[in-house]
């Protein structure tokens, strides 16, 4: 029993070199912006044409014993890479690793002294190629978007039913229209939905990087102004009913805000921009999106929605 175990994972045989060999949905226990996160990894390397398999133990024992000892850091993702990438010598030379989590971040209410905790999905693709070390940081956000044509709608119908009811007055007191207007302003309102917005971030990888999550988040949510809310009381919903009422906005509004606000973010060579708005009008969405590069890079068109 104290024979050595075969492994013909290292058994050498001609065959064809692999893009893509490896694990996806590894369960890991990781530390982020100083909290213990639940998240899955998808971990993989080419492989040589001389040689058969991977050491996939390697690979999710040295994953595991990296992810419980730092944070989850650019640099630390660099330094993972390496050290990732040594378990396959001699038969890989590039290593991809993408970490999907979600992000619980204490979000104040709008008035009152609510507060609760705010969801973000959070995609993180670290890689080496031929070309270096690459950073893919991407998030969603959901918020809210009301329809600028709903709304112009509701608006004359309220003024053609207005102009009916006081079609014999030659004048009409404030205290008068208000009265009115308490009764009768709904008879006509636009329609609301659910939204969500998508970012990425494509950047080098390098031990001086930062995340840039935060500060893109802290963007993404001042460009569209309605992010959804958590805990909220009356004072709280009625502000954020007049910052819909401010910020009516289409898909390609936002999909246009969105892509504005990441004009004066540093250090990104690619990003993209992707905006669903789940119609409450319609059965299907409403989508848009725009590719923004700084090396002149197309736009991956088979990549999208």
């Amino acid at each position: 029993m104290n024979a050595a175990l075969p492994d013909v994972a290292n058994q050498t045989h001609q065959s064809l070199h692999l893009d893509q060999v490896g694990m996806a949905e590894i369960p890991l226990r990781l530390k982020f912006q100083q909290q213990d996160i639940s998240a899955r990894a998808t971990l993989t390397v080419d492989l040589s044409a001389e040689q058969r398999g991977i050491h996939m133990s390697r690979l999710y024992l040295t994953l595991e014993q990296l992810g419980s000892q730092s944070e989850l850091t650019p640099a630390n993702l660099l330094l993972w890479l390496e050290q990732l990438l040594q378990t396959q010598q001699p038969g890989s030379q590039h290593l991809r690793l993408e970490l999907r989590f979600d992000w619980l971040k204490k979000v104040p209410a709008l008035l009152s002294d609510n507060s609760g905790w705010q969801s973000y999905p959070i995609r993180l693709v670290a890689w080496q190629d031929e070309q270096g070390s690459h950073l893919l940081e991407s998030v969603e956000l959901l918020y809210s978007s009301t329809c600028p044509c709903s709304a112009a709608l509701s608006r004359e119908a309220l003024a053609e039913v207005f102009r009916e009811e006081f079609a014999d007055q030659a004048s009409i007191r404030p205290e008068e229209v208000a009265r009115w207007l308490q009764s009768n302003a709904s008879l006509a309102t636009p329609h609301s939905q659910r939204s969500m917005a998508r970012a990425q971030l494509h950047s080098t990888l390098s031990y001086t990087s930062s995340l840039q999550l935060p500060e893109l988040i802290q963007r993404m949510e001042k460009a569209l102004a309605t992010p959804v809310q958590t805990a909220v009381k009356r004072t709280d919903e009625q502000a954020f009913a007049l910052r819909n009422g401010a910020n009516q906005m289409f898909c390609e509004d936002a999909a246009r805000r969105l892509a504005r606000s990441l004009e004066g973010l540093p250090d990104w060579q690619n990003a993209r921009i992707e905006v669903h708005h789940y119609e409450s009008l319609h059965g299907h969405d409403a989508v848009a999106g725009k590719w923004l590069s700084r090396t002149n890079q197309p736009a991956p068109k088979a990549d999208w929605f």
